[in-house]
């Protein structure tokens, strides 16, 4: 038994009971029910149809998420997310190349390698090598006044928390915002690239090792042996060429507004949605999320 979920923009709420019936009985979908008026529908769904991303790709146009998964262990046990574009609104690395004047230059390479066209690795020294002389103080100015959180993350990290998940937020940023972001958010841990420091400047070098690609996915493993648990437990969501091992190995890896080069690797895309989505995806209903 497959399990379908339809998702619409919460800020928009506009997914209808029509819309949603002429997506069972085009499937012969069983028991559809909501887990937020106008936001999310899921259905039981006996067999996964062959014109599935035909579909996909129409209610797309219409501005909702479809996803089609297994019913089967879908509520999971960990939670693994990325951080910049994912949990928050930014890339940190840009909006502290903004203030050292070379803006431009880091976020075109930040671009080039999310999409996967440049090896991360080597995109990170290219890009840190460009903040030598930078005052650490900055990054405090850049949590200050230009990081937002995404939309649902709040929910998200305290409902799975609540139901007995772990929450790690694991990064190929760095350090000092993914300390504050996973403070803010109730994060269990979080891991990403530190900054080497010369007094009270960065010197323009990464601390080996870089947290990349291979990385998160070892994070992963890590995580869920220490608990006793295997990555099909997990539930990842990112939206870089460097998430794409770890969306690829856990039970369940979202693509969260994900570069086409990495969304069309993965099964569960949200292109819609909010961090509120990954809930839904595992039969969260709105009124079970947990407020902090």
């Amino acid at each position: 038994m497959h399990v379908l979920t339809l998702l619409a923009a919460p800020d928009r709420a506009d997914l209808t009971d029509a819309a949603a019936d002429q997506l069972v009985r085009a499937w012969g979908a069983r028991d559809p029910r909501w887990l937020a008026d106008g936001v999310a529908l899921e259905a039981d769904l006996p067999d996964v149809p062959a014109d599935l991303w035909e579909v996909w790709e129409r209610w797309q146009d219409r501005g909702f998420d479809l996803v089609v998964q297994p019913a089967e262990g879908r509520r999971k046990r960990v939670l693994l997310a990325d951080m910049d574009s994912t949990v928050i609104q930014q890339e940190c690395v840009d909006e502290l190349a903004a203030h050292a004047g070379v803006g431009e230059e880091v976020a075109a390479i930040t671009a080039r390698a999310m999409e996967g066209e440049l090896d991360f690795v080597q995109a990170l020294h290219a890009r840190v090598a460009l903040l030598e002389d930078l005052p650490v103080s900055v990054v405090d100015t850049v949590l200050d006044e230009r990081i937002t959180f995404t939309p649902g993350g709040l929910e998200l990290v305290a409902t799975m928390r609540a139901h007995r998940g772990y929450a790690a937020l694991v990064s190929g940023g760095f350090t000092p915002f993914t300390q504050a972001v996973a403070d803010a958010l109730g994060f269990d841990e979080h891991r990403a690239n530190t900054l080497a420091v010369d007094g009270d400047r960065f010197t323009g070098r990464v601390v080996e090792p870089v947290v990349g690609g291979e990385a998160k996915a070892a994070a992963l493993r890590e995580i869920t042996a220490r608990l006793g648990l295997t990555p099909a437990d997990a539930v990842a969501v990112g939206d870089g060429a460097n998430d794409l091992a770890m969306l690829q190995l856990a039970g369940t890896g979202v693509a969260m507004h994900a570069k086409p080069a990495v969304a069309a690797q993965c099964d569960v895309r949200v292109n819609h949605g909010d961090l509120s989505a990954v809930l839904y995806l595992q039969g969260y209903a709105a009124d079970e999320f947990v407020q902090r």
